[in-house]
């Protein structure tokens, strides 16, 4: 019996060592940690604090229920990898206002159990994590209002500024979730992928109305339901939560369709898209422009020799190492298997030269682990060549910039690879492809 006892411990420990969150940055282990475990630790205060009312109980299941309706009309948009937004704080926010901070605590735990049940399994530690944050923002604002409650003046003496101060103090309560909650996550997302943009994902304009939107929807809902106490305005409230909640995914889905699975940069057909916009531009106000096309050299050898798998991590890797060398403005897209697209504005050749060259260098540097845990393989290097042609009298669109840097490209790797090529002005560049 103490064998099986040692053999099981054993066993769970190992299971404990192979968690993806130990793959994480160690800072950031331990950020995902303290947060779930001051969740954990203010859930547990507030379930011995509360006093639980059956009136409390069942206004809680009313909008535990409209949530529930909320997902399930909205699951086959499905839920989107990587950084995720819905509208759930309209129904969510009530229950922070109307009841004690336990019952928003807790609505999380079945809210995420939800979610990877019904609509996506999530890593099980992002899982935790997104229920922990949402769970300490929206404690924070029940705790805020049931704080500034007391002080607001009586709605019977004074209807008219009564509710307008518990209006205020209600969406000032819903921002100062935002302002918890937001943080948290990016530090969480840029913890784990140093080179996204979060500015495009959670602070451009679109995601910003989308915040205002679900803020306003969620403070006008709670205010009513404070007002009338009638649950038939949830039923009215519905259509508003899932029209909100298929637009955000449908604006997901369409930002999905432009973008290449396996590198996280435009596809072929985006960035011609994009990249045909910003040279007509160039052309109109007659401003530099340069056009980068890069390729990975001996790319099958490394598909046939290490496997597809290290062929994928090898794309993964240089497109994260062009994000976060590139700068905003610059447009880069997978154009094919092997080939990349780097459209530089505002560049002239000289200049061109300069961030290819750069771009050379740090990509030869970087190694891509070719076995699992504990292999003695040696990691995967791998080199590029590059190709650049700048806008000129010969080349005023797409199709012939695109030409003069593909054949520079060659003629790269004519010369040797792992080397920058340049085509500048109107001289041509007949090259052998190899």
């Amino acid at each position: 019996m103490d064998d099986a006892l040692i053999r099981r411990a054993r066993g769970w420990r190992r299971s404990v060592r192979d968690w993806p969150l130990w793959e994480l940055p160690g800072w950031l282990s331990c950020v995902l940690i303290t947060i779930s475990a001051a969740y954990a630790v203010a859930l547990e205060v507030a379930g011995v604090t509360t006093r639980f009312r059956v009136h409390d109980v069942v206004l809680f299941a009313i909008l535990l229920g409209f949530g529930v309706v909320a997902i399930e009309l909205t699951r086959r948009a499905g839920e989107p990898a990587g950084f995720r937004r819905d509208a759930n704080g309209i129904w969510m926010l009530p229950i922070a206002i109307m009841l004690p901070p336990f019952y928003c605590l807790a609505l999380q735990i079945l809210n995420g159990a939800l979610l990877q049940w019904r609509i996506r399994r999530y890593v099980v530690h992002r899982r935790v994590y997104n229920a922990a944050v949402h769970g300490l923002s929206y404690g924070a604002a029940s705790v805020a209002f049931h704080a500034i409650a007391p002080h607001l003046p009586a709605v019977a003496a004074d209807p008219a500024s009564g509710w307008l101060l518990r209006t205020l103090a209600v969406a000032g309560c819903a921002v100062l979730r935002l302002a918890i909650n937001r943080p948290l996550i990016m530090l969480a997302v840029k913890g784990s992928d140093p080179t996204a943009r979060l500015r495009t994902q959670m602070l451009d304009g679109d995601q910003l109305y989308n915040d205002l939107t679900e803020l306003t929807a969620g403070v006008l809902l709670t205010i009513l339901l404070t007002a009338t106490r009638s649950w038939l305005l949830v039923l009215l409230a519905l259509p508003l939560v899932t029209s909100l909640q298929r637009s955000l995914r449908h604006a997901q889905l369409v930002d999905a369709a432009r973008i290449d699975a396996k590198t996280g940069l435009l596809n072929a057909v985006a960035w011609q898209r994009e990249a045909r916009v910003e040279i007509t531009r160039a052309a109109r106000t007659r401003t530099p422009l340069a056009l980068a096309m890069l390729d990975i050299d001996h790319f099958k050898q490394v598909n046939d020799t290490y496997g597809h798998l290290a062929g994928d991590a090898v794309l993964a890797a240089l497109s994260a190492t062009l994000r976060a060398l590139l700068r905003d403005y610059d447009i880069t897209g997978r154009f094919g298997g092997e080939e990349f697209a780097i459209l530089l504005p505002h560049t002239d050749a000289q200049t061109a030269e300069q961030i290819a060259e750069r771009l050379r260098v740090k990509l030869a540097q970087i190694t891509v682990a070719t076995g699992g845990a504990g292999s003695v393989q040696p990691p995967l290097r791998v080199t590029v060549s590059i190709g650049v042609a700048t806008l000129a009298t010969s080349r005023r669109d797409l199709n012939d910039l695109i030409a003069a840097a593909d054949a520079a490209m060659y003629r790269a790797k004519a010369h040797g690879r792992n080397q920058v090529q340049v085509l500048a002005d109107d001289a041509s560049a007949p090259a052998d492809r190899p």
